[in-house]
């Protein structure tokens, strides 16, 4: 009779958790909503304008040129996968996919930032005014919203557009405050939008991607770089624990590249469940001349870099951007901390 009654408890209990439409930890997620850069567009970024529409990328998944800065699958699909989604549909196309939105949209175009970067493409702000007229033109409800996650990334691209335009070492602070600061907006206006869970990525060590640890060999990064970083992701953390303070649950939570990328790369593959990359600051895809990149190719289309015969033993594909073994292995790191969103 204990084992008949403890089976039907268990039955029970399943049924109210099938009913309430909740996971055991109380929200799953079933839409993803992206914003941000490179390192989760999967394919916004104008086919003419964008290296990641041309051969090598894709080269991995899904064979060919597909609008992802990689050779394969980058953050983007790993967290769709963990959620049990498929990878949403990126913005541009939503019009040739429509029966594809019910998983979200990605809004995140390559170079750009919070702020602009100078690559013509919408900024992040840009990005929630499109998630806010999809909300207006009823494309999406309030209760597809109370089921949706976002993630917001930023990887840079205002710090090397900061850069770019001449900004000092001195003013740098201050500009990482702003940064951060419209950060903080951004993440506010999503959440105001009715998306219950906003996942926000922090900044990975900038000085080891290979377009500085070149300068070295890809022997060693540059400290001086992650310094930078730390700071950034410092005052991140105070901007999403003040935002949790002024909401009734944990709606902001972190996604801590910085610490993945580090186990990834200084490691070397000691940990569990990931691959080990031999020559971790070092990129697969390589530039045969000082002023091509990726995916170059000179007047007669004779290629202008290099690929390594193996990119799933290469943490970097090219310059800047991981491949998809290198996002898979930073995806193991984070898995555990995922569960979080569930709380």
């Amino acid at each position: 009779m204990e084992l008949h009654g403890l089976i039907s408890n268990i039955f029970y209990l399943l049924f109210l958790f099938i009913i309430a439409g909740e996971s055991v930890h109380g929200f799953r997620p079933t839409k993803l909503f992206v914003f941000g850069d490179s390192y989760s567009d999967t394919g916004n970024n104008p086919k003419s304008l964008a290296s990641s529409w041309k051969a090598p990328y894709g080269l991995t998944f899904p064979g060919k040129p597909a609008g992802r800065y990689s050779d394969g699958r980058i953050l983007t699909d790993y967290l769709a996968r963990f959620m049990g989604i498929k990878s949403p549909l990126p913005y541009q196309w939503r019009k040739y996919g429509q029966n594809k939105l019910r998983c979200g949209l990605n809004f995140a175009y390559g170079g750009t930032g919070v702020f602009d970067t100078g690559n013509l493409q919408p900024n992040m702000t840009t990005q929630i005014g499109y998630l806010k007229g999809l909300i207006k033109d009823s494309v999406y409800t309030k209760q597809d919203l109370q089921s949706a996650l976002a993630l917001v990334t930023v990887s840079g691209n205002d710090y090397s557009a900061y850069t770019s335009a001449g900004g000092s070492e001195q003013g740098l602070p201050s500009f990482i405050t702003s940064v951060v600061n419209q950060m903080e907006i951004n993440m506010k206006a999503i959440h105001d939008l009715g998306v219950r869970r906003v996942l926000v990525a922090m900044l990975q060590p900038l000085g080891c991607l290979p377009q500085l640890t070149v300068l070295t060999s890809y022997q060693q990064c540059n400290e001086t770089q992650n310094s930078a970083v730390g700071f950034h992701n410092q005052l991140l953390q105070q901007a999403v624990a003040k935002l949790n303070n002024n909401t009734k649950d944990s709606s902001f939570q972190m996604l801590d590249l910085y610490d993945s990328f580090n186990k990834v790369l200084k490691n070397k593959g000691d940990f569990t469940g990931s691959l080990k990359f031999d020559t971790p600051l070092k990129p697969c895809c390589e530039a045969t001349t000082s002023t091509a990149f990726c995916g170059s190719v000179d007047q007669n289309g004779k290629p202008l870099y290099t690929v390594c015969n193996a990119p799933d033993s290469m943490f970097f594909w090219d310059t800047v951007h991981p491949t998809q073994a290198g996002w898979r292995a930073v995806y193991l790191t984070l898995r555990s901390s995922l569960n979080q969103i569930y709380i």
